[in-house]
Order: C-alpha cells, then structure tokens, then sequence
C-alpha cells in the first residue's frame, strides 16, 4: 500500500539532491522542512552562496535549517519538534549521528549514486568513471550510523557509456534515483532491506583540484577516464611549457602512436607533444599518447583544438613539454 501521508523532512545539499526533492514536490510529498549545509563562498568570485538545495526550498517556502552539524542537543530537539515520519537524506555531506536517526518514527532512508557496498562516499560518480567500471547505478537504503554501510532498499543499475563523463552521469543517475525513490516511498510497508557484503566495500574519496592534475607516467587510458570523471568539476589540467595552466575537457587514448624519434627528433619523454595541429593536440604517456580535443586556456572560453589551432590560439610544436 501506497504512503501518501508521510511526514517528510528532506536533508540534501547539491543539485543532484535537488533534483529528488523537486520530485517529492511535483508528486505531492508532505515536505515538512529541508536541512541544508550552511552557505558558503563558491565561483572564482567566493561570494557566500546558497545550496541548490536551499534555493529550491525557498521557492517552495520550506522551512530551512542549515546545523553547521547535528550532534547537540539543540539541534536534535529542533527536529524532533517537527516530528517527521521519515528524513530523506540526500548528498547532504555530513554524517549523522545515532541520536538524529533515532528521531524519525519510520527511520532514515538515504540515496547513493553507487551500486553499494562498491564506492561508498563523497565521489561515487567520478570514482565510478575514473575505475573504469561498466556500470554503476543509484542504491537506496536504510541509514545507520556507518558511512554508507545501511541495508538496501533497492537498486537501479546503470550502463556506463563510453562517452559518458562526471557531469552527463550525474544526471543521469539523479533522474534515476528520483524514480527509484518514488519507488521505494509507495510501497515502505512492503520494503524488505538486504544487508550489504561489507567484505566488498570499495571507498569514492572527496575530490581535489590537485588530484586532477595530469600525470603524463601514467598510461593515456588511465588519464583519459580521469578527464572524463573529473569533467565538469574537479577538471583536469597541466602545465604548459610558459608555465600556464591548461584545463582538459575531452581527450582519446591512442595505442599506436609515432614516437618523437620516428619523426626525427630527441626521444620522448613523458608529457612531450607528438603533434598539435587541428585534429588534436598528442601528448606522449607512459603506455600510448593521449589526445587532447577540448581544452581552455587561462582567461579563454573552454573550446576545441580545431578551433583554438584555427584561432592562433595555442603555439605548441613536437618536442615541447607538458608537465
């Protein structure tokens, strides 16, 4: 049977858990309130900014409540004086102790973008993409006091496609868990949560800017699921020969690749340029060569090698180095 009376309270802070509170709104959700991390500066400008989250909620002129944690007293009683049935958690980025998921009358349910016990998390998404997994999907399930390790709910799989990056998986698997939390909502009385295998559990770490950083002694498929898995946000980089910061967008690994000796000139190193021309800019790796496709160039628009080769934009010649 259907629970159409919940008394909701949702916790969530980017737009991936927007997305699944939008969707309790549309469908007629009773959102009592949104718990939301408290603003903070973002952008190249650092102006303190609003969650996703919180803006969507002030739309809809939901209560907010923004704890910079859930541990005191104070802020466990604030909850519990809304007396939720249920608290939806959703990328809200903190843990929550036993204490607050002891407060719902049915519990708390929260929504992962891996196929648990694999990539529990911060960064299930990229670490999913960066692997070089097949698949990965949305799992719902009952919260405990563990990093992700609650039973499940349920599960929805997703095929990873091959040019799939961090940001068009993403929202993918929002639409996804959306559904499936629909899902699991209509029929709570029936739910029947499995245990996780433990012993499989892999870890999605945060991520950094400075991880993104391109290691040219890795091999070019390795750094070629990174620029897709850090695509649009942590974005991958390097360094050009002048000492400027190049972001990368989009690139292939090629396996059979001419080396600099071939073409008449000094033996290649990791990180020398093979060629850079309109089809793409060819960086040597320490297994095959990595072609650069989409790029952008300090205070430049982010743009295609064609495009940026055509515009005189970028002057790089074989033998030169990325680091």
């Amino acid at each position: 049977m259907a629970n159409k009376a919940l008394r909701i309270v949702f916790a969530g802070t980017p737009d991936f858990a927007a997305a699944h509170l939008q969707t309790l709104l549309d469908n007629q959700h009773h959102v009592l309130a949104v718990y939301t991390q408290p603003d903070r500066p973002a952008g190249r400008g650092k102006k303190i900014a609003a969650s996703e989250v919180k803006q969507l909620a002030a739309l809809h002129s939901l209560p907010i409540y923004q704890p910079l944690n859930l541990k005191s007293i104070e802020a466990q009683a604030q909850l519990a004086a809304l007396a939720p049935d249920l608290l939806i958690v959703v990328a809200y980025g903190l843990l929550l102790p036993q204490a607050v998921l002891d407060i719902p009358r049915l519990g708390c349910i929260n929504v992962h973008a891996s196929l648990l016990p694999r990539w529990r998390g911060a960064a299930p998404i990229q670490r999913a993409l960066e692997a070089g997994d097949a698949e990965t999907g949305v799992s719902i399930m009952q919260m405990e006091a563990g990093l992700d390790t609650g039973p499940v709910l349920t599960q929805q799989r997703c095929q990873i496609l091959p040019n799939d990056t961090g940001g068009s998986l993403h929202d993918r698997l929002a639409v996804i868990g959306a559904n499936a939390l629909l899902g699991v909502l209509d029929n709570l009385d029936n739910a029947r949560p499995e245990a996780q295998n433990h012993p499989l559990a892999t870890y999605a770490y945060k991520l950094s800017k400075e991880e993104a950083r391109l290691d040219f002694s890795r091999s070019a498929f390795d750094l070629a699921l990174q620029i897709r898995a850090f695509n649009p946000f942590p974005v991958s980089w390097c360094f050009l020969p002048n000492g400027e910061r190049l972001r990368v967008f989009q690139s292939s690994a090629q396996a059979d690749v001419p080396t600099l000796t071939e073409l008449g000139l000094p033996q290649a190193i990791n990180g020398s340029v093979l060629h850079c021309d309109a089809t793409g800019l060819l960086i040597a790796c320490g297994a095959g060569a990595l072609l650069l496709t989409d790029i952008q160039l300090p205070n430049r628009k982010r743009m295609s090698l064609h495009d940026m080769i055509n515009g005189h934009l970028l002057t790089l010649k074989a033998g030169d180095t990325l680091l």
